[in-house]
């Protein structure tokens, strides 16, 4: 079995906000604690849609990558990489996109959702058609089995699980594979082997979930199984070939919703965010500028804090006390707006300033990202050869 491992990735931006730092960030920084994760620089996704205009691809990715360490993400914790910098991703895409069907890149949700989204831009292209297939590809390439995702995202994890099935079954038929199974077998014992095919058996008639688990566990049960007879045995019990490429599973993450300075989304279409290293005065001055209530136009004028834009970010960064405070407050016109308003932007820089902080040393010596990026993409590329060397053997493209 292969070891657990987290993959995600983020299109380049350039500098990042509030919204990211909560709906993916912050998630990050506790699963580097937790398993073995590479976060990577999607470049070649932002092509899909950024295909007319790639000139400020590498300055973005530069500075996002900066927005990831100041946010707290550690290199010594996760390999951060750039996606075209490790080139098996093209080749694994290309040899997947042989065996897929048309009508499966045709039908992810959000292919027609992003045409009409974006229908200025022209996306008739296959470039756009074909991005679920590189995303499976980015996945499959690191054998990750779990991908971080919010609940709009499972249809693409979902897609990968099925491109990993059809490969595996297309292609990890390998030669003599029932015989090598049944050597393996001999290698469990009598009585695991046994329990290996009632297990076996309950997964593929019955479809019981805890089954494969439990036969899973079984093979562990004998660390002097060779990885080669493991992972025959795995596609054995799944009811497929040797398992070359490894199915994904969503791991999903509590949607954030980020109020932007305008009350909704916070978004860069929207012009409301706040940056991660954004000046304190800046910072300042955009909340105290921020709409309120409508009915409160007089400072004695009492309000409703659900009709309030700030409201929402009293529920991101006030504790319980201070929003009986506000509610109490403005109901009863006890306090005015900016009063309202300052636990808000206290809040909000106080998360800031070590973001700021661990960011000076990257900004003044450029050369540290370069190098942190240079390792990454170094330990990435090794693993994704050792991929692609079994995808080759697999499709019989060896001509070494």
């Amino acid at each position: 079995m292969y070891a657990q491992r987290v993959l995600s990735g983020m299109r380049p931006t350039g500098s990042l906000h509030l919204g990211h730092y909560h709906g993916v960030l912050k998630n990050w920084v506790r699963l580097q604690n937790e398993y073995p994760c590479l976060f990577f620089v999607a470049d070649w996704h932002a092509l899909t849609t950024q295909y007319d205009d790639p000139q400020g691809i590498v300055g973005a990715t530069w500075e996002m990558i900066i927005d990831w360490l100041a946010a707290g993400v550690d290199p010594a914790r996760a390999t951060l990489f750039i996606q075209s910098q490790v080139p098996e991703h093209a080749e694994l895409h290309l040899l997947l996109s042989m065996m897929t069907p048309l009508g499966w890149l045709e039908r992810v949700p959000t292919y027609k959702d992003q045409q009409e989204k974006l229908e200025n831009k022209d996306l008739s292209t296959y470039g756009f058609l074909g991005y679920p297939l590189l995303q499976a590809a980015d996945i499959l390439i690191y054998r990750a089995d779990k991908v971080p995702v919010g609940e709009d995202q499972v249809p693409h994890i979902e897609f990968s699980r099925e491109i990993a099935r059809r490969f595996n079954h297309l292609y990890g038929r390998e030669a003599g594979f029932a015989e090598k199974v049944a050597e393996a077998l001999t290698r469990l014992g009598a009585r695991r082997a046994r329990r290996y095919e009632e297990l076996r058996t309950r997964y593929q008639e019955q479809g019981e979930p805890s089954a494969i688990e439990r036969a899973q566990a079984l093979l562990d049960e004998v660390p002097a199984l060779s990885l080669a007879d493991r992972e025959r045995l795995r596609g054995h019990l799944e009811g497929t070939g040797k398992m070359i490429l490894v199915e994904p599973a969503a791991l999903l993450t509590a949607a954030a919703r980020m109020p932007g300075v305008d009350g909704q989304k916070m978004s860069k279409s929207y012009g409301n965010t706040i940056t991660l290293r954004e000046d304190a005065a800046s910072v300042t001055h955009k909340l105290r500028r921020m709409p309120t209530d409508p009915a409160r136009i007089r400072r004695n004028d009492p309000g409703e804090p659900g009709n309030c834009p700030v409201w929402p970010l009293h529920q991101v960064y006030s504790d319980e006390a201070c929003r009986a405070w506000v509610e109490q407050g403005c109901r009863s016109a006890g306090i005015g707006c900016l009063e309202c308003k300052q636990p808000v932007i206290d809040a909000i820089l106080r998360e800031q300033a070590p973001m700021r902080e661990r960011a000076r040393e990257y900004i003044e010596q450029p050369e540290l990202v370069r190098e942190i990026v240079a390792e990454g993409n170094r330990k990435a590329r090794h693993l994704a050869r050792e991929t692609m060397r079994d995808v080759r053997q697999a499709l019989g493209l060896n001509f070494g």
